[in-house]
């Protein structure tokens, strides 16, 4: 009687050993899977930690660009500034020649009538003047 629990207990032990290795399978199994998932986790992490990289480089050109734009604006202003300086400058020069014309064509003007009233006066001064054949 005893083989027969022997060999039931040899069943038994056979069924518990497969049911061991199935689990044993499955723990396996579910340990690979894990691993996989932790190993796409990191491949996913390292990816987006280059993309995070990539888009602060993007972010620190577009800054850059922004300021370049902000510096070619304040050049720009700043040229504008000076050329209508300039003008003004220019069209003050431009007033101040008229001016200067002006004033010298007056000083002509007084040149020629002193001389023209000088050119009188000695002809008068002739004139009344005896001729020396008259004597």
């Amino acid at each position: 009687m005893s083989e027969p629990s022997t060999e039931a207990d040899r069943l038994e032990a056979e069924r518990r050993r497969d049911a061991a290795e199935r689990e044993r399978e499955s723990v396996e199994l579910t340990r690979r899977r894990r691993e996989e998932h932790s190993l796409q986790a990191e491949a996913t992490r390292v990816e987006a930690e280059k993309v995070r990289v990539e888009a602060e480089a993007a972010r620190e050109a577009r800054e850059d660009a922004r300021q370049e734009l902000e510096t070619a604006r304040r050049d720009r202003e700043a040229l504008r500034q000076i050329a209508e300086e300039a003008r003004s400058a220019a069209e003050d020069a431009r007033h101040a020649t008229i001016s200067a014309v002006a004033a010298t064509a007056e000083a002509l003007n007084r040149n020629l009538a002193q001389m023209q009233f000088l050119e009188s006066a000695r002809e008068t001064l002739r004139t009344l003047q005896p001729k020396p054949d008259e004597d």
